[in-house]
């Protein structure tokens, strides 16, 4: 069974960053696809960067491309969201997940941790 804990959310201003860690369980980081996701209140889940676990190849939402960074530590098991120059758009929980097949898609991913919280003021 893996298990993921996210960590890092909190209450930033326009323009700041955060970075979102999350930890994983025995070898997950190098052996899943490791992904961001977040959720708005009132709206759907929605994909936000992936990595995938044998070559660093990641993926990018358009609305987070250029501003956030995933990243892992294979020998830690971590996984990291560096977010730059956030918006108030960009205020939702966020969730760490792992998974195989499509790393875009939420329906790929089996494993999820409980999310953090980002709240960004105008």
């Amino acid at each position: 069974q893996v298990q993921l804990v996210e960590s890092g959310g909190g209450l930033v201003q326009a323009g700041d960053s955060l970075r979102l860690s999350c930890a994983a369980s025995g070898r997950t980081a190098s052996t899943y696809t490791m992904g961001w996701f977040r959720q708005a209140l009132g709206k759907e889940r929605e994909f936000v960067a992936a990595i995938l676990g044998f070559v660093d190849r990641t993926y990018y939402a358009d609305s987070v491309k250029g501003r956030f960074t995933i990243s892992k530590d294979n020998a830690k098991n971590m996984l990291y969201l560096q977010m730059n120059s956030l918006k108030p758009d960009d205020t939702a929980k966020y969730y760490c997940a792992a998974g195989r097949g499509s790393p875009t898609m939420t329906y790929a991913y089996n494993y999820w941790g409980q999310g953090t919280q980002v709240t960004v003021s105008s």
